[in-house]
């Protein structure tokens, strides 16, 4: 595949990140430049509140941004790009979060800049400086190709200080935008920037007078009543969430960033404060937000979420990426039940993506998910295309479940030994990876609610005359030959079900303790003949 042939399919894919591509590469139709016709970076941006710890929402943010990013690199031939992780950590502190120490200490400094705040784990220089470095561990942590940029370094070194200014001199345009959109209590105090007390050190939401806008100069009433004429440069202010947004798009010449479908308002509102400040909104992609199980709205409050480290003890960080590659502007119900066919799924995509077309394998998360930080190939594949388990998760979890809740590693792999050539996890680290992870998913969740029903009378004869059919086969028959003497008894009318979906959904029920379950061929041939004619007799006891 030629480099031209790759980019004319990356222009015609109507894959949501190409799709993402194509309008940012409208906007600039010959590459981003600057005022000497030299080709420059494209500039994506995701951003971070340090108030608490990453988690999903910050890992999808960038790995979907990094999606659109790379395509972006394919769709224009290699045009520059860079990625920022900006961190709010100007942000005065709300409240005191529930899982942290020292909440009599922080409850002190309530109102105070993140970057301001004593770290209550004593492990850092500041509260929000701990979490910028959590953040940076977590971006690292997955590979991810990012810049870091703190506020709170831009706003003390006087990195923001022109935009501030811009800022002053388009006041009356800002509160015209925003006053409309607020409550009659909050007009009252409302200003778009927000000074930071002399006397107490707080970010203050107080009304504030513009004195000198070249000079960077407002006036307001502090904390104790004392009328302050200061400067808001170097630190000494922050802007408010809306205004804020749209001055970091203009002065850092923000090109893409993406949110949440709870931002919907903030990005109007923003993007109409960067025309005023001399700049426009970047393009980017509202998203819907998680749901749980329930199909409600997932609150930190509530706890009713899946957080990242429960997904990695149960999937792989592959299997959370093709999650989350899936119709970005669907809500997602984000619960554990959703991760064995996530995992499964995945591997279903990376095996088949070296026969695909060149159209089908820009749609393929995994060709987005593999490329992502490993780049794409000249044949236009990534790294690991085509790479397949041996096993898929859900039949480990079957072979796990009926090996029950006392199962280990080491039995798990004495069974794939009938099944997997060279059964050594140092030969399958992905395979035993998963393993690891269908033994915690078992403890968790099937080993306690396992439940293997009665066979009903047709259903116990059809099991019957499956045993027979097994005690003919040799423990190394193969799963095909298995799977066709399934087939072959569920086919039989004597046993009357009316279609092979029943006979299937009954060999999982009573042998399974599942309503759903594996080709039953290749569970055959993992858990063994000889074991599977003992469930096979359990089930006949119980009927």
């Amino acid at each position: 595949m030629t480099a031209d042939m790759l980019r004319e399919a990356a222009a015609n894919s109507k894959a949501w990140p190409f799709q993402e591509a194509q309008r940012l590469a409208k906007r600039y139709p010959g590459g981003k430049r600057d005022a000497g016709g030299n080709l420059v970076p494209v500039l994506f941006e995701t951003g971070y509140g340090p108030s608490g710890l990453p988690h999903i929402g910050t890992f999808q943010e960038v790995l979907r941004t990094t999606f659109v990013r790379r395509a972006y690199e394919v769709l224009t031939g290699g045009h520059p790009t860079r990625l920022v992780a900006f961190s709010d950590d100007m942000d005065g502190l709300r409240k005191v979060p529930d899982n942290v120490p020292n909440k009599e200490m922080l409850t002190k400094h309530l109102g105070m800049p993140l970057s301001r705040i004593p770290d209550p784990f004593g492990s850092n220089d500041s509260f929000g400086g701990r979490n910028n470095a959590m953040l940076r561990e977590f971006l690292d942590r997955f590979g991810f190709d990012y810049e870091f940029v703190a506020a709170s370094e831009r706003y003390n070194s006087g990195g923001f200080d022109d935009a501030l200014k811009n800022v002053l001199r388009n006041f009356d345009a800002i509160m015209a935008v925003m006053l409309p959109t607020l409550r009659e209590e909050r007009r009252a105090t409302y200003s778009p920037v927000l000074p930071v007390s002399p006397a107490t050190g707080e970010v203050l939401q107080v009304p504030v007078e513009v004195v000198d806008a070249d000079a960077g100069t407002i006036r307001f009433t502090d904390s104790d009543g004392q009328q302050v004429t200061q400067s808001i440069l170097g630190g000494q202010s922050k802007l408010q969430w809306k205004v804020d947004w749209a001055m970091r798009w203009v002065a850092l010449g923000v090109d893409y960033e993406m949110c949440g479908k709870d931002l919907t308002d903030s990005v109007t509102q923003s993007g109409k404060i960067a025309r005023i400040l001399g700049g426009r909104k970047p393009e980017g992609m509202i998203y819907e937000l998680f749901l749980d199980a329930n199909g409600e709205k997932i609150s930190k409050s509530k706890g009713n979420g899946l957080t990242i480290e429960e997904w990695l003890q149960y999937g792989t960080e592959e299997s959370l990426g093709h999650y989350l590659y899936a119709n970005p502007k669907s809500a997602k119900q984000l619960h554990a039940g959703v991760i064995p066919r996530a995992v499964d799924e995945y591997w279903q995509f990376r095996e088949k993506l070296p026969g695909q077309p060149i159209e089908q394998q820009l749609g393929n998360p995994a060709w987005h998910l593999l490329g992502a930080n490993g780049g794409h190939g000249k044949d236009g594949l990534p790294p690991g295309a085509g790479d397949s388990l041996p096993v898929t998760y859900g039949l480990l979890l079957n072979l796990v479940g009926v090996l029950g809740a006392d199962a280990t590693r080491e039995q798990v792999w004495a069974y794939l030994g009938n099944y997997v050539a060279d059964a050594d996890p140092d030969a399958h680290p992905a395979l035993d990876a998963l393993v690891t992870s269908a033994l915690a998913y078992n403890d968790a969740f099937v080993a306690p609610t396992l439940q293997r029903r009665a066979p009903l009378v047709n259903e116990a004869a059809a099991l019957k005359a499956l045993d027979d059919a097994l005690a003919g086969f040799a423990e190394d028959t193969p799963a095909e030959d298995l799977q066709t003497a399934v087939y072959e008894i569920g086919k039989r009318e004597e046993f009357g079900f009316g279609n092979l979906r029943d006979w299937f959904k009954a060999l999982y029920e009573t042998l399974l303790g599942s309503s759903q379950g594996p080709r039953m061929g290749s569970f055959i041939a993992l858990y063994g003949v000889v074991n599977t004619r003992r469930l096979i007799a359990e089930a006949l006891e119980r009927a």
